[in-house]
C-alpha cells in the first residue's frame, strides 16, 4: 500500500478540512506578497550565462515588484544587480540605495545569483557584471572535510496542510547513514538535522550559510530536503516552484491563499542560488524527496485541468542548478508525478531505496550508479501498485560525479 506525498493541487482540494477561519491579511501584505512572488519570477529567469534579453525581462519583473510594494528591499537589491549588469550603473546605484533604506536580507546576506561561488564546469566563468569568459576546467583534489544539511517535515504550523507521514523518519535514517563509518563517514558534527518545528524558512536559509562560510573546495557537500513541494501551475502569477516549510501559510480560512503561500514558502530557485553562487565545495550534491522535485531541474508542467504556467522559470532553474562544477541534483520525481510514500517500508520509496544503495556500495559506488539503481527500483515498485514515479538526476557536466566516501579514504580509516 502506497501512500501520497500530495500535491498543492490535492492540497486544494483538502479545503473541506479548513477547521476555522485565520484573520484577513492586510492590503499590505498583499501586495507585498504579490512583490516577493514577482522577485521569485525574476530570479528564475536569469542566471550568470544569460543574455541580455533574460536581463530585461528580469528587470520589468523587479520594476513591478517595487511598483506595488515599494519598501520590498530585496526586489531593490536584485534590481540593483540586474540593473548593473545591463550597464545602468546610475540606476544600480539607486536601486542599491533604497535596498539599504528598505533594508534588504538578501544585501545583508551578499547574496548574489549573478556571480558563481565555483568555476563554470563547461569552460567559462561568470563574475558579478560581467559577461561569460573561457576559462580553464577545475579539477577537485582530494576530498578534505564533509558537511551535510538534512532537513525533513511531517507537520506544518498551518494545521490545513496536510501531514506527510514518513518524511522525519526519511531525514533521521538519511542523516544516520551519512555519519555511519561503514557508509558515508561523515564527522557527526558536520551533519546537521532539521526536523518538523525547527524547519522553519529562516532556520533553512541559516543552516545553508553555515555550510556555505564553512565548505571549502575541496569539501563534499550533501543537502537532502524531504517534503512537500508546490507545483508551478499553483503559482498563477509566473509558475515557480517552491519547498514548504515548517511555518509556510497556504490558507486563509477555507480558501487557498496564493500570496500567503508565497509569502512564506522557501523558493525552489533560492536553494538553487545557494548551491550555484554560495556553495565552494566541489563536490556538492542535492536529493529531493519532495511532490515535482522534478520540477526543479527540469522543463515541462504537470497537466492539469487548470491554466498551465510558463514553464520558462523552470528551465531557468534548471541552469541555476547546474551550473558550476560537481553539482549533482537527484529528485524523487519528474515535475508532473507525486513522491509517494510505502506504509510498509515507512519511508518514501525514493529514500529507502536511496538508503538501500548507499549501504549496498558502503558509501563508495559513484552517485551516477547510485541513480541508475535507485531510479530502476523506484519505478518498479511504484509501478506495481499501479501508479508511477520516475526519480530525475541532473548533473554540472557529464563527468561530474562522485561517492560519499572514496576507498582511499576508507582503508586509511582501517584500526589495524
Amino acid at each position: 500500500m502506497i501512500s501520497f506525498r500530495p500535491s498543492r493541487m490535492l492540497l486544494v482540494a483538502l479545503l473541506a478540512l479548513a477547521t476555522g477561519p485565520r484573520p484577513r491579511a492586510s492590503a499590505q501584505e498583499v501586495r507585498c506578497g504579490a512583490g516577493q512572488d514577482l522577485v521569485v519570477q525574476a530570479l528564475e529567469r536569469i542566471t550568470p550565462q544569460s543574455g541580455n534579453d533574460a536581463f530585461v525581462d528580469a528587470l520589468e519583473l523587479l520594476k513591478h515588484a517595487v511598483s506595488v510594494c515599494p519598501e520590498l528591499g530585496d526586489a531593490w537589491y536584485y534590481r540593483s544587480l540586474v540593473e548593473k549588469r545591463l550597464g545602468h550603473d546610475a540606476l544600480a546605484k539607486y536601486a542599491l540605495d533604497k535596498a539599504h533604506f528598505n533594508g534588504s536580507e538578501a544585501l545583508d546576506q551578499g547574496l548574489n545569483p549573478l556571480a558563481l561561488s565555483t568555476p563554470a564546469a563547461r569552460g567559462i566563468t561568470v563574475d558579478e557584471g560581467s559577461a561569460p569568459t573561457p576559462a580553464a576546467p577545475v579539477r577537485p583534489g582530494p576530498v578534505q572535510q564533509k558537511w551535510a544539511l538534512v532537513v525533513g517535515i511531517g507537520h506544518f504550523t498551518d494545521s490545513e496542510i496536510p501531514r506527510l507521514n514518513y518524511t522525519t523518519a526519511d531525514a533521521t535514517a538519511f542523516a544516520a547513514a551519512l555519519e555511519d563509518p561503514a557508509i558515508g563517514q561523515f564527522p557527526a558534527d558536520n551533519v546537521h538535522v532539521l526536523t518538523d518545528e525547527q524547519d522553519t524558512t529562516k532556520n533553512i536559509k541559516e543552516q545553508l550559510n553555515w555550510i556555505a562560510r564553512h565548505a571549502a573546495p575541496n569539501d563534499l557537500v550533501v543537502i537532502y530536503v524531504a517534503t512537500h513541494g508546490t507545483s508551478r501551475t499553483v503559482d498563477t502569477a509566473g509558475g515557480a516552484n517552491s519547498l514548504v516549510t515548517y511555518d509556510t501559510e497556504a490558507y486563509n480560512g477555507a480558501q487557498f491563499d496564493e500570496d500567503a503561500l508565497y509569502a512564506t514558502a522557501y523558493p525552489m530557485v533560492e536553494l538553487a542560488n545557494a548551491v550555484a553562487t554560495r556553495m565552494k565545495a566541489l563536490r556538492t550534491v542535492v536529493f529531493l524527496d519532495t511532490c515535482y522535485s522534478g520540477g526543479a531541474v527540469g522543463p515541462g508542467a504537470p497537466a492539469t485541468t487548470e491554466k498551465l504556467a510558463n514553464t520558462a522559470p523552470a528551465q531557468a532553474m534548471l541552469a541555476h542548478m547546474s551550473l558550476g562544477t560537481g553539482r549533482i541534483v537527484m529528485s524523487a520525481s519528474q515535475n508532473d508525478e507525486e513522491s509517494l510514500e510505502s506504509n510498509q517500508l515507512r519511508h518514501g520509496y525514493f529514500t529507502y531505496y536511496l538508503l538501500q544503495a548507499l549501504k549496498n556500495g558502503k558509501g563508495m559506488t559513484p552517485l551516477s550508479q547510485v541513480y541508475a539503481s535507485v531510479a530502476q527500483q523506484v519505478s518498479q515498485s511504484v509501478s506495481a501498485q499501479g501508479a508511477h514515479q520516475h526519480p530525475v538526476m541532473n548533473r554540472s557536466s557529464a563527468d561530474a560525479d562522485f561517492a560519499l566516501r572514496s576507498p582511499a579514504t576508507s582503508a586509511a580509516n582501517v584500526q589495524p
